[in-house]
């Protein structure tokens, strides 16, 4: 297992040229079912054979307990289990563990087994339809691979959110002269467009938002062009765009370059607000023009980050 998985990730620093070409590249694992479940490669720090689980008291369904890993001590989740698979009481936790490095956490997945790693489209990601409670809530988007399989990837926000706790939001202060700003945010994440709208109101910013890249493109689009023919600058009824790095449809990377290199938008700065916090999401960010990039969740630095943009716009510095 660890030869195999070893040769599986070697290569995830050349998965990063993807970013900006509206690519993804998913690892595929399974869960003791048929179905097939994938998560993206940038959250994976790395793949290992199951090592022993030290049961922890009072954890809530699905956190199996604690791991030692190379000096750190990590939390293990079942996905089968927090996913309610049924058939998978008699399967143990899983034979192998995906260690993710997410939002500055670090944490294993236990699965039943590791697949491979595919690539596909962004365009090809769908968000599945509104789920409300239970499994289907975990699922982010859908997708299908080239041999035709169809997956379901898996949302770790929602996942950590519902197990290790949110944790609350930090108070932010409100920015001066709030009434004039307005924000347009994307994510895909139900929990971070929460988190997100949390920031925003304590900031006094008035807000909207799309659930998508593809959507969002599409809305910044018709606002542009209604204040055309309102004869309105666009700068009037947007001061900044906050974007997530992975959507489904058109990722952040494509989203920002498009709005970048639309006249219509200029002098409208671009935020990109991602769990995909290495130096090279965040040296992908800087090549396709985004103003700033924000680590999730971090309310301060989010808040910083977006006050100190908004009030050089309206400076027009």
């Amino acid at each position: 297992m660890d030869r195999v998985d070893s040769k599986l990730l070697s290569a995830v620093d050349d998965h990063t040229r993807l970013a900006g070409s509206n690519r993804m590249e998913i690892l595929l694992f399974s869960l003791g079912t048929r179905e097939h479940f994938g998560i993206n490669v940038f959250k994976v720090k790395e793949v290992c054979a199951t090592p022993p689980v030290t049961p922890t008291p009072n954890m809530p369904l699905g956190v199996e307990g604690l791991i030692s890993l190379r000096g750190a001590v990590l939390p293990v989740l079942s996905l089968a289990r927090i996913l309610r698979l049924e058939g998978n009481a008699d399967q143990g936790i899983g034979a192998s563990v995906i260690v993710t490095e997410y939002s500055r956490r670090t944490l294993g997945f236990a699965v039943q087994g590791v697949e491979r790693i595919v690539a596909v489209d962004w365009e090809t990601v769908r968000t599945p339809e509104a789920a409300v409670g239970g499994a289907a809530s975990y699922i982010s988007a859908i997708t299908t691979t080239p041999d035709r399989r169809l997956v379901s990837i898996v949302d770790v926000e929602s996942v950590l959110a519902d197990t290790l706790g949110e944790g609350p939001c930090a108070a932010v202060a409100r920015i001066e002269g709030h009434a004039g700003y307005q924000i347009f945010f994307a994510d895909d994440s139900a929990v971070a467009r929460r988190r997100i709208a949390e920031v925003l109101d304590q900031l006094g910013v008035r807000h909207r938002h799309a659930q998508n890249g593809r959507e969002a493109w599409d809305r910044l689009q018709d606002l542009a062009a209604n204040c055309a023919r309102a004869g309105r600058a666009l700068r009037d009824e947007l001061s900044l765009v906050l974007v997530d790095a992975e959507m489904p449809e058109m990722d952040g990377y494509v989203l920002t370059r498009n709005i970048k290199a639309d006249a219509r938008f200029e002098g409208i700065p671009v935020v990109m607000h991602s769990s995909l916090s290495s130096e090279a999401n965040r040296a992908m960010g800087r090549n396709v023009g985004v103003d700033a990039y924000v680590a999730k969740f971090d309310a301060g630095v989010l808040a910083d980050t977006l006050g100190a943009l908004l009030a050089r716009s309206r400076t027009g510095a």
